[in-house]
């Protein structure tokens, strides 16, 4: 099978056998894949998560995990596009045709705007739900464990998710750029130079607070040359009341040289030409 069928067969129908091929495929066997998922567990500051295999079942083994973990682990896969190419799907078959998949979380079909992500259930964990929706430019996780029956997970979800939509939006904020000014290259091949404003990314606020989200913008009167391309200049701060919600660099968006007698004469005779 092909490694794009085995992602089918585990985002969409919860396939354990394609999780422990997968985990033979990458790290050669199950043993060491599931070293690395540990290794990469503690890069995401997943403190509670100790995995022992690549699949969740407990019938001998105990992987431990937490619902922030969870949640932790969900958004850095979200990250990926390419896994909304699997979570998304409701219906799909494998062995052109003969195996039929239908995806086990169920909110794909009936609630708006889900991304995925995936279900789980076991004796020991009970029904659990990691949920992921999107609207109106807002990205939101929902992560369910221990619940009774299937329905309950996705219904609790739902109203983790409605609560989430409700009460929080997604803000791009505008940068006013009035106030990026040019600064002064003292020692330079050029006068001034302009900072490179970044790409501001959205950033999730309380409903209604939106118009308290303030920018304060720090930048250099003048730099001494040579200057670096990407030295930076100055920095835009947002903040919320007292606290600090994002910070950018502007940087310089190219290299100034230190001036020479020759550029400067050079100049001089192209100025009075």
């Amino acid at each position: 099978m092909s490694v794009n069928d085995l992602l089918k067969a585990v985002a969409i129908a919860s396939a354990n056998d394609a999780c422990a091929a997968l985990g033979e495929f990458i790290a050669g066997s199950e043993t060491e894949f599931v070293r690395l998922m540990n290794e990469r567990a503690k890069q995401l500051n997943m403190n509670d998560t100790v995995f022992y295999n690549c699949s969740g079942l407990d019938d001998e083994d105990t992987n431990i995990t937490s619902a922030y973990d969870i949640a932790l682990m969900s958004c850095e896969l979200m990250k990926h596009d390419l896994i909304q190419d699997y979570t998304t799907v409701w219906m799909d078959s494998l062995r052109d045709g003969a195996t039929e998949l239908v995806n086990t979380n169920k909110l794909v079909r009936f609630y708006k705007g889900t991304t995925g992500l995936k279900t789980g259930t076991t004796s020991k964990a009970g029904c659990c739900l990691s949920a992921t929706a999107k609207r109106n430019g807002l990205h939101l996780c929902a992560v369910v464990l221990g619940s009774d029956n299937s329905s309950d997970r996705f219904e609790t979800a739902k109203a983790l998710l409605n609560w989430g939509f409700s009460n929080w939006m997604s803000v791009t904020p505008q940068v006013n750029k009035s106030l990026i000014t040019p600064v002064k290259v003292i020692k330079g091949e050029e006068d001034s130079i302009v900072p490179v404003i970044p790409e501001i990314k959205p950033m999730t606020v309380r409903k209604g607070e939106e118009k308290n989200l303030k920018q304060t913008i720090s930048l250099n009167l003048d730099v001494t040359a040579p200057v670096e391309e990407g030295q930076t200049l100055g920095k835009i701060e947002f903040t919320l009341g007292d606290e600090k919600v994002a910070e950018y660099l502007l940087l310089s968006p190219k290299k100034v040289n230190q001036l020479t007698l020759g550029f400067a004469f050079r100049k001089l005779m192209k100025w009075l030409s």
